[in-house]
């Protein structure tokens, strides 16, 4: 049924962000609500509106205005993936001049809701201004967003705790500025999550910031119907799959944000090897390698040739994760990694790195649902630290009780019906609480 009311989605551009904005793009426009999607034009470019949705859901595009200094920002780089972690600076500085058009935006189309990410602070003005009310939607768990979101975190001592978040970059605030003014001006917060996963860190969040916290589900992406590979690497990765024993293979993937070093790929390739448990490993080609061979080490790929499997660039990671050969993996810990992994049931073996990753790790580990895997106090890990985390979880008997929970986990993370009636709640406070309401 079509709703009467209008929402306009400003996230950061970052995939990390874009996509779970944009999967709650999908769901809001399935529930009939018009939805304007707010990016860049290559951004918008990699999205696909379902053809149903079309007359629903707009992709709106505005140029990313250049900077002074075109060497800070190569053309071209719209997103923190096509950058070296440096320039996310300067990425910042460029994405805060969208606030122009933005506002002419709003100020044409009116809308009854903006929902808004952590990085466009100066969204809260031109809301203001116009008297649309924000909803801060979180693309991290509850777990985590109850850290970064502490008031007390953002505007005390605790700002010395995590460098890149609290630290002054070149756009002149921090992100820890940016979300504060974000929070301060939200009606309430929209996160990803449920209350069977961490109902005592949603209820932090909101007492610590005195709204509403409301909990949206899972937004589980859609299962693929049947397998539509085209690629013929993929086709042969696939009958490969289809022949190994089932729950017995580790799928391993470190997302898109984080570069891996060289060192890194290598004890990663190490302990794989070292684990003696058949892998299908999505690597992103790293910018130092000179091509696909020489991300790896050296002889890697024929002793291990039979057993695992390489892939380098894109993986369709869904059907992936939902083939029955699949058994664990091997990942960063995003939320989004692991809303996709625990809903087969997986086990998990975490390596985090960046921003909420080590948060999600320690979560996960204090609920019996993943092994991390050692390092040493500089951070640095190896590969025998992989291989035993890696046998720990998948094989050995100590690893059975980890087993059994993420397989109880997947009731969980894998039941659309429950997922969906906290969404089915979201909608309903959209609709009586949004603009058109207040101006009655």
């Amino acid at each position: 049924m079509a709703r009467d009311f209008h929402v306009v989605m400003l996230p950061w551009s970052a995939f990390g962000h874009l996509i779970p904005f944009f999967q709650l793009s999908v769901a809001l426009g399935k529930a009939g609500v018009k939805v304007s999607f707010v990016s860049t034009p290559r951004n918008i470019g990699r999205l696909k509106v379902p053809s149903d949705l079309a007359n629903l859901i707009d992709l709106v595009a505005f140029q990313l205005p250049a900077l002074d200094n075109e060497t800070l920002l190569p053309e071209g780089s719209e997103a923190t993936v096509d950058i070296p972690s440096e320039k996310i600076q300067y990425l910042k500085i460029a994405y805060d001049l969208l606030r122009h058009p933005v506002k002419q935006f709003i100020s044409d189309q009116r809308p009854g809701w903006i929902i808004v990410d952590v990085i466009p602070h100066w969204v809260v003005e031109i809301a203001h201004e116009y008297q649309i009310p924000l909803i801060n939607f979180s693309v991290f768990s509850a777990s985590s967003y109850s850290f970064f979101a502490n008031p007390r975190s953002l505007t005390s001592d605790g700002q010395k705790r995590i460098e890149g978040f609290y630290g002054k970059n070149a756009s002149g605030v921090s992100d820890a500025e940016r979300l504060a003014k974000i929070i301060q001006a939200s009606k309430a917060f929209a996160i990803r999550s449920c209350t069977e996963y961490e109902a005592e860190y949603l209820n932090v969040v909101e007492k610590t910031n005195g709204k509403p916290v409301i909990p949206i589900g899972l937004l589980l992406p859609v299962k693929p119907e049947g397998r539509r590979m085209t690629d013929k690497s993929w086709i042969e990765i696939f009958e490969w799959l289809d022949v190994q024993k089932p729950k017995s293979v580790v799928f391993v993937g470190f997302g898109s944000e984080y570069k891996l070093s060289k060192n890194q790929i290598h004890e990663i390739a190490y302990g794989l090897e070292l684990s003696g448990l058949p892998f299908l490993w999505a690597l992103r080609k790293p910018e130092w390698a000179l091509s696909d061979d020489d991300a790896l080490p050296p002889g890697f790929s024929d002793r291990t040739r039979g057993r695992g499997v390489v892939s380098i660039g894109w993986a369709p990671q869904l059907e992936i994760l939902e083939h029955p050969s699949i058994g664990g993996s091997l990942f960063h810990a995003g939320w989004g990694s692991i809303i996709e992994t625990l809903q087969f049931g997986h086990c998990l073996v975490v390596l985090p790195f960046i921003i909420d990753q080590p948060l999600n790790a320690r979560f996960l580990v204090e609920k019996g649902l993943a092994v991390e895997v050692e390092r040493s106090d500089d951070g640095s890990f190896s590969g025998v630290d992989i291989a035993k985390a890696l046998r720990l979880a998948m094989v050995s008997e100590e690893g059975q009780s980890l087993r059994v929970r993420t397989r109880e986990a997947a009731q969980i993370f894998g039941n659309r019906d429950l997922q969906n009636s906290y969404f089915n709640s979201f909608v309903e406070y959209l609709e009586k609480n949004g603009a058109a309401n207040q101006r009655r």
